[in-house]
Formats: C-alpha cells, structure tokens, sequence
C-alpha cells in the first residue's frame, strides 16, 4: 500500500524487479520468429515503466511513454495491490496513512479516548469502502468514483493510435495495468463488462491486429514464465 499528498505512484518492489526480468526473457524469444518488436511503449505511471525498462533494453529499444495507456487509478492518492484486496483484509495503518486526504473531525484538543474512538471509526468506515470498491472490481465493474466511459474511451484511442501507426508484419509491446489490458479486450471481444479477466503481475496478452480490420485475442493472461513469483504462489 502507498500513499501519497498528490496521486500515489508506487515503484516496483524487489519482487517486480524479477518479474519484470522474466518478461524480458519471455518477449525476446520472440525476436526469433516472422513479427519483429519495433517499439516498447509503457504508461506513465513508475510501475509500467519501470516492468518495460529490462524489455527495452534486451531488445535495445527506448521505452516510449503514451500517457493515455495510464491506469484508471492513476489520480487516487492511495495505490493498493491487487492482493490485497483477495487477502480479505484492508492494509493495517491504511486509515492512519491516509487521514491527510480524509481528515475525521476530532478536534485538536479532544481526549485520547475520544481521538481513539474517531480514528476506529475512520478505520472501519475505510475497511467497508475499500471491500466495497474490491467486491465491485471483481465483479467486472470499475470502482464508482472512477469516470468509467472517459477511461474506457482514452485507453481505445490509445490502443487505435498504436495500432495505426504499426507495419503489417510489426510487434508492439505495450507495458500497462490490468484495467487497461481489460477494456482493450472487452473491445477486441465485445464484452459487457469492463474487467472480464483477472490480469496477474506481468502477464502477456496477445492481440492480433489484420490489415482489414480484425482483431484476435491470441492469448489472455500469459503467466507461466512468472508463476513462481506470482504473490498467490509464494
């Protein structure tokens, strides 16, 4: 968990370090076969750049940063893994850490039995709203306080800006996040919801773009060259 006064925008930990590494290995293998990587383009955001940079320079491309490939939580102050969330559990401290964007109304000069009494308020109020926004997630739904349709459409003009861009024969690889990756398949296969499928750290999903116009989910969550260091597995 990672909070922030402005919008919160984590790096990788030690344990991203070598996921990221392992996708090094996976998409240079593709170097050996007819479609050539031509670019590396990552979002924004420090965790994408910092999984596209070992890729980039395997292959020795620079990282090219479109910013539309941001995720939807890119604004939030507060940045929450994913495991989190399946854990059960709201992060302990998260109430405290955050208090500055979400101040509880104790006075300065209030008791402690007061003060504490607030602050497990604040805290339960917290833990109901984050399992709230995680139920949703998992149930397809981006989180309510999220502008949905603006999200959905700049990661599509995103997406369609790359693609135009791109030779017949080209490979682009694109470092983003899971919601990113999961409105640009809910456009490829024309799904009702915007988060179908569960997208782990590092993963490969595949998109076939033919010159006519057709679109082809090749493969979806790729995660066998990171499976031993995925969270759920250690």
């Amino acid at each position: 968990m990672v909070t922030a006064s402005g919008p919160a925008d984590p790096r990788l930990t030690e344990l991203g370090g070598e996921q990221a590494a392992r996708v090094a290995g996976a998409l240079a293998r593709l170097e050996g076969g007819p479609h050539r990587i031509v670019r590396v383009l990552s979002s924004p955001q420090r965790r994408a750049r910092e999984t596209a940079a070992p890729t980039a320079e395997k292959l020795g491309l620079e990282v090219e940063i479109h910013d539309d490939l941001a995720e939807y939580d890119r604004d939030l102050p507060v940045y929450i893994p994913i495991e989190t969330g399946r854990a059960g559990s709201s992060p302990a401290g998260l109430a405290a850490d955050t208090a500055p964007a979400q101040p509880h109304a104790v006075p300065a000069h209030s008791d402690a039995a007061a003060q504490s009494e607030a602050a497990g308020a604040q805290s339960d109020a917290f833990h109901r709203e984050f399992r709230a926004v995680y139920e949703r997630i998992k149930a397809g739904y981006l989180p309510e306080q999220i502008d949905g349709p603006a999200f959905i459409a700049r990661v599509r003009h995103a997406i369609d800006e790359i693609v135009s861009a791109a030779a017949p024969a080209d490979t682009v690889v694109v470092f983003a996040h899971g919601g990113v990756v999961n409105v640009t398949l809910q456009d490829v296969l024309g799904l009702d919801r915007p988060l179908t499928f569960p997208v782990d750290y590092c993963s490969i999903t595949r998109i076939l773009y033919s010159r006519t116009g057709r679109r082809t989910a090749a493969t979806i969550n790729e995660n066998g060259h990171v499976w031993d260091l995925l969270p759920r597995n250690i």
